[in-house]
């Protein structure tokens, strides 16, 4: 859970604002998006391995 402590007479924006950047460092966001649909082992290994791929061929373009 993402808890910030919010300090006297600070702004409510600067706040929300530290909670926004915590919420997505701590990763919750994208835990729920792949939480939200049971995906099948295989589907996930292939969505893996693909992204892999993607990677592996950006790497050899900026090389280039």
């Amino acid at each position: 859970m993402t808890t910030i402590r919010v300090k006297d007479g600070e702004p409510a924006e600067s706040f929300i604002k530290r909670f926004k950047k915590a919420y997505e460092k701590a990763g919750t966001l994208s835990e729920l998006r792949k939480r939200e649909h049971y995906e099948k082992p295989s589907v996930r290994k292939k969505k893996k391995a693909l992204a892999a791929k993607k990677r592996a061929v950006k790497k050899l373009r900026k090389n280039f």
